[in-house]
């Protein structure tokens, strides 16, 4: 039994009442049971028959589930998964559920009301071609069709029914199985994709990507999609899509922000129309938990045919996989950073080759580990080089800023681009990666920075609302009048964010409509799609945003593209950092020019001559990336290495250091001929919410001994004095080194 709780292993409990002899039919299914003093939920992952049990072992309280919820498939995936993130296999299987199941809610199955066809039923009716339109729609799927995707048709059934042809009922298929929608599925499938519009007309390069896809279904097969922005990535995804489909599987999209789902339902639903507007859910943190459960639903039963979601879209249950493409395989989002800290595009790899099903990673800008990949064979590289629709890839320009004054972050040459642009009828987008109006508040008079007093951070001023956010923990208070420190009202916030620029913005070009989009403007439902609505269709002429504006958005209109400040990825601690900064500004940069008019980028920078800059400049991404490989593999770091990273935290600073300096002499002695350990030290944002947060970052040259040490101290530290008192987490392969 997996238990839903925060411990490792799997634990033995009797049958419930009335099960003899029915011990297989019990896996995967959520069971109810004592655990300690409480009672808790678990999955069955595994049935031993016993000629006799021992005293101790307690009884199932009850199966909550009449059939099983988990496939072997998915148990199979849940187990790598506690194996390779070190994490309890209870908590693992329990995120592949929507959340009221894995609080003991029941199942309740989803009755889709539809029409079936009856026997005898003709396949055509001379002379009605909407009566023979419905019925060879009926014929080809042999679960009947959901009354959603015959809307409009009611007068055609009605006829079709008089005349004893078709009946009205539930479709109701079975949480696992699909019955009605199985056995069959394969041949009727295919009618109804045949009737899916052709793809757009690909160029040489896309048809060869969607050629080498397509050869490689029904077997594992990685594919690395390195396309530059606007080369028609989608296109090809879809293509691949559509074939997968035409075998009657299901296909996984996964995007890294749910700014992203809007636009690729809209073309994904547009595609793939005639399989009904039940066959493609979406799947993400936004959603409401009755929305997600029905979403869950439908991909776990087989009725959803396309599933796209964000990062944990990559857990859900599906029968019928036949195809993976992981959008944007870059992106630093597809890593959870609380709990169990997978990355999903890494187990989207693991799933394909479990499942025998290939995968597709696309991006303009690889992560150096994928590049690595193929350079050892294990991916197989597809490249596509020319922007689709002949569109040119716009002209990059470096802008110096040493010396220009600046006009609340705005350089006197980029507002004068900014105004040629717009004056000539394109659309500018401006990123900058940090909302609020102002990431400090400062008294001019002593320089009292007003600080959080949970973190060790500044607060953010959000004018707008009146009030200091720390965006670290959340707590917010009222800006102050005066300073805290020294009483004085001469109180000064420096630096700029989104809500500041936007206010500048405004008067600076009041003739022109604006945009902003970042977290702060999209909390409300609704408010993301009409923004971009607003963005997509050229009503707003000026966009401004954060990153939800930067990634995979078709903007036709833009024609300049600016980076307000290059330079924080530049100096920072974090060796992923320049290389994060190198994606931000190839996808800021890939949203301008996109269509017939020419697009142009500026890089406002205060290190004109950085390595990395200049060969970005002169060289693009694929100079940059053999820049940023040679460093990497000097420094023996990822992907030339394996890391783990041990964090501790608690109210007093020294015990979560003494925890992790316990740690430190554990792995020096046990595992100094595998590993280098490095710290303990101080977190980059050393105290957050009321806690001091220190961390051990583990090297290995080699994977598998890193594990088994990790999996020894894990064993080891459980009889630690120093543990009392600390909250420690252990994070493999970390994106994130705060």
């Amino acid at each position: 039994m997996a238990v839903d709780a925060p411990v490792e292993g799997v634990f033995d409990y009797l049958l419930p009442m009335g099960w003899a002899g029915e011990c297989e039919a019990l896996v995967g299914r959520r069971v109810r049971v004592p655990f300690g003093a409480s009672v808790r939920v678990g999955v069955v992952v595994a049935m031993d028959a016993l000629d006799e049990a021992p005293s101790e072992l307690k009884a199932v309280e009850a199966v909550l589930d009449d059939v099983p919820l988990l496939a072997t498939d998915d148990l199979r995936l849940g187990q790598w998964l506690a194996g390779y993130y070190h994490a309890p296999l209870g908590e693992v299987l329990a995120l592949m559920l929507p959340a009221s199941l894995r609080g003991g809610a029941a199942l309740h199955v989803l009755e889709v009301r539809g029409w079936r066809v009856l026997p005898g039923a003709p396949l055509e009716v001379a002379g009605a071609a909407r009566q023979t339109q419905v019925l060879r729609q009926l014929h080809a799927a042999s679960g009947g069709v959901s009354a959603r995707d015959l809307r409009g048709l009611a007068a055609v059934l009605r006829v079709l029914e008089q005349r004893g042809w078709v009946e009205q009922g539930v479709l109701a298929p079975s949480p696992l199985t699909g019955e009605g929608w199985g056995e069959g599925t394969k041949t009727s499938v295919g009618a109804v994709v045949a009737d899916i519009p052709p793809s757009l007309v690909l160029n040489a390069e896309q048809v060869a990507a969607h050629e080498a896809i397509t050869a490689s279904l029904g077997q594992f097969s990685a594919f690395l999609l390195h396309g530059i922005t606007g080369s028609g990535k989608t296109e090809v995804y879809l293509a691949a899509m559509t074939a997968a489909l035409q075998r009657g599987s299901q296909v996984l999209v996964l995007v890294p922000e749910i700014a992203l789902t809007p636009q690729l339902v809209g073309r994904f639903a547009a595609r793939f129309k005639p399989l009904g507007a039940e066959a493609i859910v979406v799947l993400h943190s936004a959603m409401t938990a009755r929305a997600r459960e029905l979403a869950w639903q439908a991909a776990q039963s087989g009725r959803a045919r396309v599933v796209l979601g964000t990062r944990s879209a990559v857990l859900t249950p599906l029968p019928r996989l036949g195809l993976i493409v992981v959008d944007e395989e870059h992106d630093s989002s597809y890593k959870q950073q609380e709990g169990w800290r997978y990355h999903a595009r890494d187990v989207a790899v693991v799933r394909a080759q479990q499942r025998g099903v290939p995968l597709v990673l696309g991006s303009a800008t690889p992560a150096l580990e994928s590049l690595a990949q193929v350079a050892h064979g294990r991916y197989r590289l597809l490249r596509l080089t020319e922007r689709a629709g002949g569109a040119q890839s716009p002209r990059l320009a470096l802008l110096d800023v040493r010396k220009r004054p600046l006009q609340d972050g705005l350089s006197a040459p980029l507002l004068e681009k900014m105004s040629a642009h717009l004056v000539k009828g394109g659309q500018v987008l401006l990123f900058l990666n940090r909302r609020g109006f102002a990431p400090a508040l400062e008294c001019h008079a002593c320089g009292h920075v007003e600080a959080c007093r949970q973190c060790s951070a500044p607060m953010t001023v959000h004018r707008g609302r009146g009030r200091l956010v720390c965006h670290h923990c959340g707590a917010e208070r009222a800006v102050p009048r005066a300073c805290a420190a020294c009483g004085s009202h001469d109180l000064q916030m420096p630096g700029q964010g989104t809500e500041r620029l936007e206010l500048a913005l405004r008067g600076l070009f009041p003739e022109f409509a604006l945009e902003r989009i970042d977290r702060d403007t999209t909390r409300r439902k609704g408010e993301l799609e009409d923004k971009l609505a607003r963005a997509h269709s050229g009503e707003a002429r000026i966009l401004l945003g954060t990153q939800m504006l930067a990634k995979g958005h078709d903007f036709p209109g833009v024609t300049l593209a600016a980076i307000l400040d290059a330079d924080s990825g530049l100096m920072s601690s974090d060796f992923r950092a320049p290389e994060r900064l190198l994606q931000l500004i190839v996808q800021v940069a890939g949203r301008a020019g996109r269509a017939d008019k020419p697009g142009e980028v500026l890089i406002q920078t205060h290190q004109p001559e950085h390595p990395l800059l200049q060969a970005l400049l002169h060289g693009g991404f694929e100079r940059c990336a053999e820049l940023l490989m040679r460093e990497r593999e000097l420094a023996r770091l990822p992907p030339f290495a394996h890391l783990a990273l041990l964090r501790a935290e608690a109210k007093d600073a020294a015990r979560a250091q003494g925890y992790l300096a316990r740690c430190a002499d554990f792995f020096k002695s046990e595992a100094s001929d595998v590993l280098q350990v490095w710290g303990p030290a101080p977190a980059p944002l050393e105290r957050r919410a009321g806690r001091y947060r220190f961390q051990l970052l583990l090297v290995g040259g080699q994977r598998a001994p890193l594990h088994r040490a990790v999996e020894q101290f894990a064993v080891a530290q459980q009889s630690w004095a120093e543990r009392r008192g600390v909250k420690w987490s252990l994070d493999i392969d970390p994106q994130e080194m705060g």
